[in-house]
């Protein structure tokens, strides 16, 4: 995959999921479609089905159908290629892995489908980025050091747009876009417990309290 990003004058990848992406992992796979409802409905619009969930791909079906126009839906964990080719026939958006193989990058590209690979250095920031990622997806965020670790990052590199992950919770996720993210993603402290026992009022209320707390 070529590079259209390498330095701060050069022609910006764009992420184009919001500055909030909820990933949906684990749980019984009976509720993927009801917390999909409420996460949209509360003005989350990115919404990330990982592939070690129960049902991601009747509930990705689903999504698409229901919010595609109003949200991005992707497809999270990609750590095959085949499984960018699956999650491209249900109507995904993007795909995201936790780590960057230039071949998920590829299809991804092939595919019509933005790339966000992990990383966690500084190299392998710059790495993802020269292989196409739309934005990197720091990871794990929190355990690198947090915002003060992605402000360090991004001085240097403030032509590569991140996307934060791993350890972020409601209360300090405006601190990443301050930092220089362009988006971060949440999962068990946004979802909670909502995947396993359907508590859906409870995941409006933090759904709703992000949004406010992000502000745009």
């Amino acid at each position: 995959m070529t590079d259209t990003a390498t330095t701060g004058t050069g022609t910006r990848h764009r992420h184009e999921a919001g500055p909030a992406v909820a990933i949906l992992r684990g749980g019984t796979g009976e509720h993927v479609e009801d917390v999909v409802r409420v996460l949209v409905e509360s003005g989350v619009r990115a919404i990330e089905l990982t592939t070690n969930t129960p049902r991601w791909q009747e509930g990705m079906a689903w999504a698409v159908e229901r919010y595609g126009r109003a949200a991005a839906i992707g497809v999270g964990t990609v750590l095959e290629p085949r499984q960018v080719d699956e999650a491209a026939a249900l109507g995904a958006t993007f795909a995201v892995s936790p780590h960057t193989d230039p071949a998920i990058g590829e299809r991804a590209h092939e595919r019509g489908l933005g790339w966000y690979p992990g990383a966690a250095t500084p190299t392998e920031i710059v790495t993802a980025w020269r292989h196409g990622a739309r934005a990197v997806k720091v990871f794990p965020a929190a355990q690198l050091g947090g915002p003060a670790f992605l402000k360090q990052v991004l001085a240097p590199l403030d032509f590569v747009d991140v996307v934060p992950t791993g350890g972020i919770g409601i209360d300090d996720a405006a601190d990443y876009l301050s930092a220089g993210a362009v988006a971060v993603g949440l999962g068990s402290p946004l979802v909670g417990d909502a995947l396993r026992d359907g508590d859906l009022d409870a995941l409006r209320l933090r759904a709703e309290r992000l949004v406010a707390a992000l502000g745009r």
